[in-house]
């Protein structure tokens, strides 16, 4: 059980901010999409010396489930990657709000791939309208004001270091 810190719920991201972000992520991912398949066609092209037939493709129950798995693979891809390493997506940047564990932490690895794919769970992007979004309560993270949250967690710190001794 992971320690839980009250400064981290605090500084949470409001509803308003979370539609934000869901809503420029799926644009992002959607523009990544595209352009893949754009890139796609071209390399198509250039090696077959034809266009891809889009007619035909959209009539073939395989090419739909190739493009399924694909889009997913990159939307899994692209929150896994962005939240593990950089604790915020595109949308998060913009907005100034980043992933972070209960417990004040960078998330881990299971953390953020159990926030993954609680995101495919049905409703699951209309239950951030509530206390905690499922992805968050799920994987024991919260997406929190940056700025403000560090600017807290820094005056503790520096109010806790009163009277310590340094040592030269």
């Amino acid at each position: 059980m992971r320690k839980y810190l009250a400064v981290v719920d605090r500084h949470k991201a409001t509803s308003g901010t979370r539609f934000i972000n869901y809503f420029l992520d799926r644009l992002f991912i959607q523009v990544i999409f595209y352009a893949f398949f754009f890139i796609f066609g071209i390399g198509y092209a250039i090696v077959y010396g034809e266009g891809f037939d889009a007619e035909n493709s959209d009539k073939s129950f395989t090419f739909t489930l190739i493009t399924l798995f694909i889009y997913l693979a990159m939307s899994f891809s692209y929150f896994f990657f962005m939240e593990y390493y950089l604790g915020k997506t595109i949308a998060k940047y913009i907005t100034g709000t980043e992933v972070i564990s209960i417990d004040g932490n960078k998330p881990t690895a299971g953390q953020i791939i159990a926030r993954t794919f609680s995101r495919a769970v049905p409703f699951d992007s209309l239950s951030f309208l509530g206390n905690n979004g499922w992805h968050d309560s799920w994987s024991d993270t919260r997406v929190i004001k940056g700025k403000n949250y560090v600017a807290e967690r820094q005056s503790k710190e520096e109010i806790n270091s009163i009277g310590v001794k340094e040592m030269i």
